[in-house]
Parts: C-alpha cells; structure tokens; sequence
C-alpha cells in the first residue's frame, strides 16, 4: 500500500461533514478488504486492484473536497509522478520486488516527514503571532517527523542490502544494543521537546528530529541480515502506515488517519507473525540482539542419520532415478530459486513427475525469501497452481512419508542447526522437516551457510543425499533433460 500518495490531503473540508465522512468510511472499508484478499494468493491481485482504486479515489475526492483541481501546477507533479510509476512498475523484476517494497516503504516515510515538517513549523508560527499553542498538533508532527525519517533511512539502507549496494551480512557496530538504545531514548526526548515545550529555534528541534531519527533508521537497519530481513521490511511497511496516520492527525485529515492506521496496523500484524515464525521478540529485532554471529562451529552440530535399517540403501543416491522412481514429492524454493529466476524450472519439474504419477506439493516457511510472500509470488508467476502450495505448519508433519524433498536455493528455513546451536543467529527458529526426509535433492549454488552465517548439517548428511551445486536454471535444465 503506497501510503505517500494519500498525504496529499488538505486540512480543509468544503464538503458537508457527513457526506465526507461518509465517503471515508467507504474507502477506508474498500482498502480493508482489499488487503483481506491479497492474503490469498489467488485473490491477491483483485484485492490489490481494489485498494490502489480506493486511494485513486481518496485522491480525486480530496482534490475536489479541498478545491484543488484549478491549481494547474499540482498536474506536472501527478504527471510525472505517474510516470516513474508506471516505467518501474514495468521495468521491475520479480527477483527485484523486495527491494522495491523496500524502497516504496521509504518514499512513504519521507511523504510523512515532509508534511509533518511543514504543520510543525505553522504551528510554532502560530503560537508566535496568537500565543495559543496547539500541544496536540506539535506533538503528533513531532511523532510523524521522527517515525517518517526513521522509516526513510531505515528502508533506503534495507533496499541497498537486498539490491547489493550494501554488504548484505549484519553490520555491528561497537556497542551496537547501546547505541540503538540511545538513539531511539533521544529521540522520544526530542518529540517531546518539540511537542510540549517552546524552543528557541524551531529549525534546531526540526533538524534535529530528522538527523537522529535517521541515525537510529541507518543502526537499526545496518545490522540486519538475509534471516531477518522479512521481519525488517514488514515492519517498515507498518511505520510508513503509522507515520501517516500520525501525520494525519497533525494535519486534521479522518481519511488519512483512517487508511494510515489500516497500514500500520496490517503491517504490524504480519510483523508480529514474522517474528513468531522466526520466534523473534520484536524488541530484540529493533535493538539489534539478533544479530549475533554464529557461537558454534560446525562440528558443534552433529548432522542427522537416518536409521540403521534405511542406511545401506540410502549411500549415494542418484538424484535422477529417485525424483523419477518417486510418487510422493515435496519441492521447497527459497532465495536461490529467485536468483537463478528458475522458478519456470521447478514448475516444468514438478509437471514431468506429475505425468510419471507422482504427487507433489510445495512447502513455503513464513520467511522464504527476503519479503512476506516472496515464494508464493515467484510460484504464481510460474503458473504454479494454488492448490499445490502449502505453509510450514500444513505440510511439516509429511517430510517423514514423502519418497523425496527437492530442495531448490534453501538453506536457513531447513537448517537443523535452529534445533539445538544456541547462540546463533537462528536457534529456536521454527523450521522445515526436510532433515526427517529420507532422501533429499538439494540445488544450491555452493555449500556456503545461509545468511545466518550457521553450516547446515544436512549437507553432511552420509546418506539419502544429493547435492546438485551450481546456478539452479542450469542445473535444473540438465535435470530435466535427463528425466
């Protein structure tokens, strides 16, 4: 949900109350339920079509409500804007999505900040010229100001991780949780100051808002890696939703408040299941205690055997005859697949065991990827049928039973290491049964651990299975040509 476009909102309202009232309860319910639908894969993009509508039309109505539309000089702005839109809607790869999301959070940020900013500085313009101080007003622009510049920085670092501008492993700092810690204590200090007391100077408490709150987006999100980083962008997604309603509020707009509020409050919900999926406390992913190297090193973590009456006949599988002696498959895409763009493969996979009998069914772990639905996405695209794809908890009790797992660019969401290495970035990490399979055919690129920097012990694994190292939209197409 582009959150920035509906800051346009004014705080003027020509229309009758009720008759705007009225129409921001309707749109409001329209963007609900179009963010209901796009929980279901199949749904999705209506779902996404009826709230982007819901936003065109809060945006007419408030040019109409505010009697914007004769200032000609708003329609270069809407024209260009449109067209950066359009061309990166077009341009934009799948593999590229999480960035963009990341990236659109930002814009959103800013959008917030810099209305906020402007209410600000009228509102200490005002307490000069009447002496009658608006505490609410100041207060909430503060808040917006310091929330928008938080989620602006903290995105713009987020989306040069996953574009690989900036280095994609955790960066530490010296005294990292200390200094996540005082940059958020000063700047809940600074709202403060802004928002109840006179200054001396509004633009001193105004740069200063911005700076470290921006200094506390760029700590926090430095830090984290590829294993938080889904939890990272659904939580940004919820900050550009609340720093609009805030700023809604600021600016006396019901609708912006009311759509703002529906963004933050979807956003932190799917946040709140990132984190158990992860079995993160939020907390520790905003002070950075997540981000701990790996404690343990690999001979810490014993690889898992499969028993003695399937061990002989396990030894060095041949990953060919066992996907073509196969009837019952589970296929787990990850990152890996999105790099190598070879989700069409998995899905060309999948349809020649189909034809040879064979029943198959994906499995996708809440954090797959490096965005919230990230997998489902790319298998959509691929032509993967609804039915074929199942969460973690709906498919983790069949690994034991299937007569293959084709792992396809996954590491961290099937690492057993989350089990029992405590001390690493992912001990406790609810993860895929793939381990309990007995046999496994892994395409990754190299033996290298995930992002979490822990070793997977299933490549150490004696028997039941096969590594297939290389760009998967290779080695999936020699796969396929032999089957």
């Amino acid at each position: 949900m582009n959150s920035f476009i509906l800051l346009s909102f004014s705080m003027v309202n020509p229309l009758p109350i009720g008759i705007y009232y009225a129409l921001c309860g309707i749109l409001s319910i329209a963007v609900l339920v179009g963010i209901h639908l796009m929980s279901k894969v199949e749904k999705a993009q209506l779902g996404n079509q009826i709230s982007a509508l819901a936003v065109a039309i809060g945006v007419l109505i408030t040019l109409i409500q505010n009697e914007i539309l004769p200032l000609w000089l708003i329609y270069p702005g809407v024209i260009v804007g449109l067209i950066i839109g359009l061309v990166m809607a077009k341009r934009v790869k799948m593999i590229q999505m999480p960035q963009m999301v990341a990236l659109l959070n930002g814009v959103g940020g800013a959008a917030s900040a810099i209305v906020a900013s402007f209410v600000f500085i009228e509102l200490y313009s005002s307490i000069d010229n009447l002496g009658n101080p608006d505490y609410f007003g100041r207060v909430t622009a503060s808040l917006a100001i310091a929330i928008g510049s938080i989620t602006l920085l903290g995105s713009l670092v987020a989306a040069g991780k996953l574009h690989k501008v900036l280095a994609q492993k955790p960066v530490i700092l010296p005294s990292h949780q200390a200094l996540s810690m005082a940059l958020l204590i000063v700047t809940a200090i600074l709202v403060v100051l802004g928002g109840f007391f006179s200054v001396a100077s509004t633009s001193v408490i105004l740069i200063a808002t911005i700076l470290i709150a921006s200094a506390f987006g760029i700590v926090f999100s430095i830090r984290v890696g590829g294993a938080d980083m889904p939890i990272t962008i659904s939580l940004l997604n919820s900050l550009s939703g609340v720093a609009a309603a805030v700023a809604g509020f600021a600016i006396g707009d019901v609708l912006l408040v009311a759509v703002g509020g529906i963004v933050g409050a979807s956003g932190l919900f799917l946040t709140q299941v990132m984190c158990r999926a992860m079995n993160r406390s939020l907390m520790d992913i905003l002070l950075g205690k997540t981000a701990a190297r790996n404690s343990k090193t690999e001979a810490d973590v014993a690889a898992p055997e499969v028993s003695q009456e399937n061990e002989e006949k396990q030894v060095a599988i041949d990953p060919v005859e066992v996907i073509k002696n196969a009837k019952t498959a589970i296929i787990v895409p990850g990152y890996g697949m999105a790099l190598a763009q070879a989700q069409h493969l998995v899905n060309n996979l999948a349809k020649k065991m189909k034809a040879n009998g064979a029943t198959v069914k994906y499995a996708i772990h809440p954090v797959a990827g490096r965005m919230p639905g990230h997998m489902d996405v790319l298998l959509v695209e691929a032509g993967v049928a609804f039915d074929d794809v199942f969460e973690m908890d709906e498919v983790n009790n069949e690994f034991k039973d299937v007569d293959v797992t084709i792992v396809v660019g996954a590491n961290d969401v099937l690492n057993p290491a989350a089990r029992n290495a405590e001390g690493t970035p992912i001990y406790g990490m609810p993860i895929l049964n793939v381990d309990q399979c007995k046999n496994i055919v892994i395409f990754n690129y190299d033996l290298k651990p995930g992002y979490s920097g822990v070793d997977n012990p299933i490549y150490k694994r004696k028997s039941g299975v096969a590594v297939v190292q290389g760009d998967a939209s290779q080695t999936l197409t020699e796969l396929l040509n032999k089957i």
